[in-house]
């Protein structure tokens, strides 16, 4: 539960769960090969391992890791001392870069699912009017925390699915 309510922090949650992927497997690089700085070959396998945690951590669709030529394309761009190698700011901003529409499609989900979810349970709210037994302690809670309490539940059930996946 603590964790779909930070999900709805936004921003800042997004930016520190990328932040603790990238840096789990930047230095997991840099203690296998005790090299401060990720070549390309290093630098794909980084991604791929970036992209597998983006599954698991964020909610959403799946997302496949891009293809070769945009992250060498990518490197290049982020590669500010023109060294050939990523240091960990140039990674950290490499990976904003190269992930930065995978944070649109999951805010894009997130705000669905909270713009629609108290609209719903407001009508599912209505209809249990006639239910013998429920319909009289559901209209005794307020609007507000039906509709939070029925978003919350939602949000629960797309967390759950994604982890089944």
């Amino acid at each position: 539960m603590g964790q779909i309510l930070d999900k709805l922090q936004g921003k800042q949650w997004r930016e520190k769960q990328m932040r603790k992927i990238t840096d789990k497997v930047f230095y997991r690089f840099k203690n296998e090969t005790g090299k401060a700085n990720l070549k390309f070959e290093d630098l794909y396998i980084a991604v791929l391992l970036i992209y597998n945690d983006i599954n698991k951590l964020l909610p959403g669709p799946h997302f496949d890791p891009p293809p070769k030529e945009e992250v060498r394309a990518l490197m290049q761009e982020c590669d500010m001392n023109l060294d050939g190698e990523l240091d960990h700011e140039e990674f950290v901003k490499f990976v904003k870069r190269l992930t930065k529409d995978t944070f649109i499609t999951v805010s894009q989900g997130l705000i669905i699912t909270l713009a629609v979810a108290p609209t719903v349970a407001l009508l599912t709210k209505r209809t249990t009017e006639g239910v013998p037994g429920v319909g009289k302690v559901v209209q005794k809670i307020p609007n507000a925390v039906y509709a939070s309490l029925v978003t919350l539940t939602i949000l629960m059930f797309q967390e759950a699915a994604e982890a089944r996946e």
